[in-house]
């Protein structure tokens, strides 16, 4: 199965190669603000299907451009597929995108394949048997402090987005960290984290097909993934934290308040903070508040 995955990420990249000779001849609509969709993802997706149901055509498919309408309805083997996981690197020519394919047998990602065309770079990893990138086993990182820690993340972007608090939380991890980065692709984030280049990461807004081949890849690399609160049932959650073990747990410890499943205790406690750092912005000056993001309290997730 992991080796029709592969070929199948394989075509798919293969097409969006060649589509990146000329990006700007690639026809692009937007499903919403922000949210953009290519003529590439659509064939890259139907490369993927077809590859994959010619190889196992009683398997189910959930495909972020065309939802379940292809496979069986009813197997308890489902590919959650992510034909161009950073849509919006890609027609700006920002090389970091990726092939995103997971197999899910009665609810448990088994295979999964992340695949980056523009470096030729395979990450795969089979439940049980580790983690791989280009058939060499990967680990996460040894780090053991977050001071020392890279950190990736991904920046609301969809209107209705927590953009407020988004900006707190980034505000609570930013200063402790060696670095925070924003490439613009879940998946390969993942695969990073797996690879051990990045020791930490977590989004918000995610859907089950960001994360389905990445959240194998990590735990497979002797990492951990779940949500906020450290919850490993996180796929279909909109939140996703993970790292090396060490440093998703002080990431959980900072951003456990934030999770919309925080206990009304820490929800409480982070309104007392936010309506105490308030008053603090009120003296800016009207060119600082031009550039300053406000302190007001945002309903709660």
């Amino acid at each position: 199965m992991l080796n029709v995955a592969i070929k199948a990420a394989r075509a798919a990249g293969a097409i969006i190669n060649r589509a990146a000779l000329d990006v700007e001849a690639v026809r692009i609509s937007q499903k919403q603000i922000n949210d953009f969709v290519t003529e590439v993802d659509h064939a890259s997706e139907q490369a993927i299907i077809e590859t994959l149901l010619t190889a196992y055509p009683g398997h189910g498919i959930l495909a972020e451009e065309s939802g379940s309408q292809y496979g069986a309805k009813d197997s308890e083997f489902v590919w959650i597929i992510d034909p161009l996981d950073g849509t919006t690197n890609f027609i700006h020519g920002f090389p970091v995108y990726a092939v995103s394919i997971a197999l899910s047998v009665r609810g448990k990602i088994e295979q999964a394949v992340v695949y980056d065309p523009s470096r030729n770079d395979l990450f795969t990893a089979t439940k049980g048997r580790g983690a791989y990138l280009n058939e060499r086993r990967i680990r996460v990182s040894k780090r053991t402090q977050l001071k020392d820690s890279l950190v990736s993340t991904g920046f609301p972007f969809r209107p209705g987005d927590n953009f407020q608090n988004y900006m707190r939380m980034m505000a609570d991890v930013m200063p402790r960290t060696a670095g925070l980065r924003r490439p613009g692709a879940a998946a390969l984030d993942l695969a990073y984290i797996a690879a051990g280049y990045c020791d930490g990461f977590f989004e918000t807004g995610l859907s089950i097909w960001d994360v389905a081949a990445g959240s194998l890849l990590v735990t497979e690399a002797g990492g951990l993934i779940g949500n906020f609160t450290g919850e490993a049932d996180f796929l279909d959650q909109g939140e996703c934290l993970a790292g090396n073990p060490r440093i998703y747990g002080q990431l959980v410890s900072i951003l456990g308040k934030y999770s919309k499943f925080a206990s009304a205790g820490e929800k409480a406690g982070l309104r007392q903070a936010q309506a105490t750092d308030a008053p603090e912005q009120a003296p800016a000056t009207t060119t600082e508040a031009a550039v300053t993001p406000s302190a007001t309290p945002d309903a709660p997730f």
